[in-house]
């Protein structure tokens, strides 16, 4: 056995911590990309879903929803179990529910058996991707840090987009089932491995739960991005008072949620602490990444509708169209991480904030009925780098801004405002297609060009807010290198790090 010398300790125990380091957040990345490539694998499976469970297409588009609303609900309150529990507990909680779930889902008899193993995979999702942020940032040093967030740039971008690709490739020969039976293995083989090598990388502290706000969370953001969704399905052009009523709902419970936080702050028991938005650096990434989130998932659903309602093309075709993209997405985000660790954010941003909005305008004047699929593939592979030049800088950006103590809150506050732009876009997108064609259609227009028209004027609202992104760019600072801790001493929401 070799003898550590006594008079240089250091360097070996720095080198086993940054081994463990490096092995605890390789399994979060892992984990967190299987759970949220499931995220997006249900939407072109709705038809095939309609017809083996005999459901309507309301019901089915429940699957989706209730994912979302589960998202939406749990999120916020990760922020405290990220404080009160260990790493590994909290890792192996989520990947045995996200694995219960799916497990559930692949044997489900019918519609409300599957309806619940949606929603208990949506617990353990909702909990994997804070989990992943907030240890990244108490692991990695400063100055590595976009590197490591770099990794976490392709689950975020890179799953969602190949998704639908690969649900369509599965639907395409076998039934729906295998959806979640390939998914199965990967998640159970994550679980394992994290139940043998995943470690306790934080202290845990006895911080105090205040039910009111859990409630309020719960009603406010959930009530919200259930108005939203079903808004993004209304396919009449009118609005549904429960879907007016929800988003009402919605907003009156989030403002008195928000009130219940600051109230809770002065005494740092708040449940989603909103002094991260004290911040500029953090507010500003936060508002670019809500554009950005609405600019890809928009994309997401509209080009698929493009593809198959207009040009006529398969879901598998469709799939293959977008699957370049979100592949250039996952090559390039390791090299954008070192560049943002040598350069810093702003270099990266005003470029990729100018191709995101170049592509979108481009789109709101190409697409027609008679636009080449090639087109297609290069506008979204164009939109897919502007997207990774921004995606890794504004991670690192927004939360390296911050002081330690509000790490937790900062990501469950990006994750949750993530799920709340995910279901903006949709909406706002759906329903301004919809509106369009329907309009484009009492005036004489055929089909597939009533649907185009609907589809560019889509695309010009998204144009609009990227445009807006390319301000907002100059004014993203890098961080400094150690964000002051201004947390009490002896303060509920004071963390540490187990060396």
């Amino acid at each position: 056995m070799t003898e550590i010398p006594a008079d240089n300790p250091t360097p070996t125990l720095t080198q086993d911590h940054s081994k463990r380091n490096s092995r605890v957040i390789m399994l979060l990345v892992v984990s967190a990309f299987v759970v949220i490539l499931n995220e997006t694998v249900m939407g072109v499976a709705i038809p095939h879903l309609m017809t083996d469970l005999e459901i309507t297409a309301n019901a089915a588009q429940w699957l989706t929803t209730a994912f979302l609303l589960t998202m939406a609900v749990v999120i916020p309150i990760t922020g405290f179990l990220l404080q009160r529990f260990p790493t590994r507990g909290i890792f192996i909680a989520a990947m045995s529910l996200f694995s219960a779930g799916t497990l559930l889902a692949a044997v489900a008899p019918g519609f409300d058996v599957l309806l619940i193993a949606r929603v208990i995979q949506a617990s353990g999702t909702a909990i994997m991707f804070p989990l992943l942020i907030t240890t990244v940032m108490q692991l990695e040093p400063p100055a590595t840090r976009g590197r490591r967030m770099g990794s976490i740039s392709i689950v975020i971008s890179v799953a969602p987009a190949i998704g639908p690709t690969i649900s369509g490739l599965i639907l395409s020969v076998f039934s729906w089932r295998y959806m979640f039976i390939f998914v199965l293995p990967v998640a159970l083989v994550a679980l394992w491995m994290g139940w043998r090598r995943m470690e306790n990388v934080t202290e845990p502290r006895n911080v105090p739960l205040d039910l009111l706000s859990v409630v309020l969370s719960a009603f406010g953001f959930g009530g919200f991005v259930f108005g939203l969704s079903r808004l993004g399905e209304s396919t009449e052009g009118s609005l549904a008072m429960s879907t007016i009523a929800a988003i009402s709902v919605g907003i009156v419970t989030l403002g008195l949620f928000v009130w219940r936080q600051i109230v809770l702050q002065r005494t740092n028991t708040a449940l989603l602490d909103l002094r991260v938005f004290r911040t500029p650096t953090f507010t500003i990434s936060v508002v670019m990444f809500m554009i950005l989130m609405v600019s890809l998932f928009g994309s997401l659903i509209l080009l698929p509708l493009f593809i198959q309602g207009v040009l006529g093309l398969s879901v598998l075709e469709s799939g293959l169209v977008i699957l370049p993209g979100g592949l250039i997405m996952g090559l390039l985000a390791p090299t954008i991480g070192k560049l943002y660790d040598r350069i810093g954010p702003r270099p990266l941003l005003v470029p990729g904030a100018i191709l995101v909005a170049a592509v979108l305008w481009t789109l709101t004047f190409i697409l027609d009925p008679g636009t080449p699929v090639w087109q297609l593939v290069a506008a979204h592979m164009t939109l897919s780098i502007g997207l990774a030049l921004m995606f890794t800088p504004l991670f690192t950006a927004s939360l390296g801004s911050l002081p330690p103590h509000l790490y937790s809150h900062g990501s469950a506050t990006l994750s949750t405002l993530q799920q709340v732009a995910g279901a903006a876009g949709t909406a706002l997108f759906i329903s301004t297609m919809s509106a369009v064609a329907i309009a484009s259609a009492d005036e004489g227009a055929s089909a597939a060009q009533a649907q185009s028209d609907g589809i560019q004027a889509a695309f010009m609202i998204g144009a609009v807010m990227a445009s807006l992104a390319i301000v907002f760019a100059f004014f993203v600072r890098p961080p400094a290198e150690d964000p002051v801790d201004e947390v009490p001493a002896g303060s509920h929401t004071e963390g540490a790090i187990t060396h």
